[in-house]
């Protein structure tokens, strides 16, 4: 079993390169090395860091993308091996059959944890990439036990509670949020959305956004990480740019549901009345 303890966690907010895979590698490995050097134990990464995200055609993405043994996991095992880290980022999947998925990684010092594939495809991404079918993955480390999703996902109630009912004291998320009007004195929604998610299911929340411009496209650059009740305790970073979020969570906290002295934000559901099967 874990020990939950105070975990310090980073969300690197970076800007790749599209089709640059030597530039990208390098720019995660400075990233992932200063964020250790801070005393990050937890460092999470945007989307499709990898690869960059908006490719022009399928074509292009396949001549990018990477299977799990590519040089990019084998990059973030050697440095989660040497520097004792947790780290969770995307990639672009290359699957059996030329098929493509929009995946994030999680890694520690024992390995590849796991490999979560995109369910929720946003936009133009349904013309390149297979959707996940399969839930977040919920994982116990050293740390905690933390959970995965990518970007769209996170607008999916349903399964955002997947991972919270699972066990996930935190979860990461890889994003990459196309940025969008909104009233000047307005928060971006897409990180409303994670203080929501993080509050009605008391659980931390890592999600990483990125920066630039890519092909015409600016970002939200809105990297967050928020506490189990769901009030940030790093970012957004109004300046945006590259940023380097650090926060102390006490984990432990995620694993209390109780919002007063009669209510328990697990115990009080009634997923019967939900027209929804039991499991959600």
């Amino acid at each position: 079993m874990s020990s939950v303890k105070n975990t310090v966690v980073a969300c690197c907010q970076l800007a790749p390169k599209i089709g640059d895979l030597a530039y990208n590698r390098t720019l995660t490995e400075r990233a992932i090395r200063q964020a250790a050097l801070q005393g990050a134990q937890v460092v999470v990464l945007p989307e499709l860091v990898q690869s960059g995200y908006l490719f022009t055609d399928r074509f292009e993405a396949l001549l990018l993308a990477e299977t799990r043994d590519g040089p990019i996991l084998q990059l973030w095992q050697a440095l989660a091996r040497e520097l004792n880290l947790v780290i969770v980022g995307g990639f672009c999947e290359r699957l059996p059959g030329d098929e493509l998925a929009n995946s994030a990684a999680m890694i520690d010092a024992n390995g590849l944890r796991a490999v979560y594939r995109k369910a929720h495809l946003w936009d133009a991404e349904k013309d390149i990439f297979t959707a996940g079918d399969a839930p977040p993955p919920v994982v116990e480390t050293l740390h905690g036990r933390f959970g995965m999703l990518i970007c769209y996902d996170l607008e999916f109630p349903e399964w955002v509670r997947l991972p919270a009912l699972a066990g996930a004291d935190l979860l990461c998320a890889p994003v990459n949020w196309p940025d969008g009007p909104r009233p000047q004195t307005e928060r971006p929604a897409e990180v409303l959305r994670v203080q929501a998610n993080a509050s009605v299911n008391r659980m931390f929340i890592a999600a990483c956004d990125r920066y630039g411009h890519e092909r015409g496209v600016g970002w939200v650059q809105g990297s967050v990480i928020v506490d189990a009740d769901g009030y940030p305790l790093a970012g957004p970073a109004e300046q945006g740019g590259e940023q380097m979020l650090l926060a102390t969570l006490n984990l432990a906290e995620a694993r209390n549901k109780r919002i007063s002295a009669r209510n328990d934000l697990h115990l009080d559901r009634r997923p019967q009345l939900y027209g929804l099967h039991s499991a959600l």
